[in-house]
């Protein structure tokens, strides 16, 4: 086979997505789409995707999935995605992805997908009832990522199994049709909220899907609401310590401590040093006030913003066109290399 030289330099180019199964939360804010909107302004192209295909590896009812999606699309809007200098698209619009999905079925191995941890936690006990997209979804994940080249992924660290996939994916394509035709593609893991968790339980991550509603911070909620969730958010009764270390076995407390540091754009030790010997009965109104003036404006935008669906799709309509143009001569050339005949256009 003949493809790219080894010495291939790839353009850098930012992907990301997020499933649109439900709401926005801080979580998604902090470890998400903050630093997306960072990353729009740092000069390399970025490319994000509400992932509506892996959504439905999972029962979704239409209408709701509709309307998770274009709510969605509000979200990062609100938060500071700019669709002119970001592509911003809904996954099912650009079929290169569910076209490469096949041929990385193809190519990763049945004994890699029995090792993804998060499919036997989604899967639950009865894992004979789940449904083959959700076993085999971290092939469709590679595709999402490598059908644009992409070399490097804000990802959180639930999810670095994933990408190390879809490494051994491009790594094993590669080496399979004696070529250096897809990236292996860096993480990009950072900041200090990166992963943050229930405000009911802080051992476990913040997710739109905790029945309680009180565990999360929604970006469709209200000032009240976000205010009385961070006053209602478990503590504990000791005083904030004045370095990380005293966090190492308080979860909820390093939690909002983070939180603040996140929001506050500082490291979790400048908020220590300014709360140290403090209770939280003086630091939830302070996170509080914090939570709600960044969290507000994006709010209340993404209600305007829901009020003209029809310009949201619109939006997303031109972002799928932008990355069409990307990926379909990558599909091309990637039929080209594994053997497909494609005199049909």
């Amino acid at each position: 086979m003949t493809g790219a030289t080894p010495a291939t330099k790839f353009q850098p180019r930012i992907f990301s997505g997020i499933q649109p199964s439900g709401g926005l939360t801080l979580g998604n804010y902090l470890g998400a789409l903050k630093r997306f909107v960072e990353k729009q302004d740092e000069g390399v192209e970025t490319v994000y995707c509400l992932v509506d295909m892996h959504a439905i590896t999972i029962w979704q009812e239409p209408r709701k999935l509709r309307h998770a999606t274009r709510e969605m699309a509000a979200g990062f809007i609100a938060a500071g995605i700019d669709p002119e200098k970001s592509i911003l698209f809904n996954q099912s619009q650009v079929s290169a992805h569910a076209e490469l999905a096949w041929i990385f079925n193809c190519v990763a191995r049945v004994g890699w997908m029995n090792r993804m941890t998060q499919f036997k936690d989604k899967a639950g006990k009865d894992k004979e009832a789940a449904s083959l997209g959700l076993y085999a979804y971290p092939a469709l994940m590679a595709a999402d990522i490598l059908a644009y080249h992409a070399t490097h992924v804000p990802v959180g660290e639930d999810q670095r199994q994933h990408l190390e996939l879809t490494r051994d994916i491009a790594i094993k394509f590669n080496h399979d049709y004696e070529t250096d035709f897809f990236p292996v593609t860096e993480p990009l893991i950072e900041g200090a909220a990166a992963r943050v968790m229930s405000l009911r339980d802080g051992t476990r991550k913040m997710s739109k899907s905790d029945p309680s509603d009180q565990s999360r911070i929604n970006l469709t909620d209200d000032a009240d609401a976000i205010a009385q969730k961070i006053r209602k958010a478990r503590t504990d009764p000791e005083p904030l310590p004045e370095t990380l270390d005293g966090l190492a076995d308080r979860a909820e407390a390093r939690n909002l401590v983070n939180i603040y540091a996140a929001l506050a754009n500082v490291a979790p030790e400048q908020v220590l040093a300014e709360f140290a010997g403090q209770g939280f009965g003086v630091f939830k109104p302070k996170l509080a006030d914090l939570a709600v003036s960044s969290l507000s404006p994006i709010s209340a935008r993404m209600q305007d913003l829901m009020q003209d669906v029809t310009e949201i799709d619109r939006l997303l309509g031109r972002g799928a066109d932008r990355a069409e143009a990307i990926a379909t001569p990558i599909m091309e050339r990637c039929y080209e290399i594994v053997g497909m005949v494609r005199s049909r256009r």
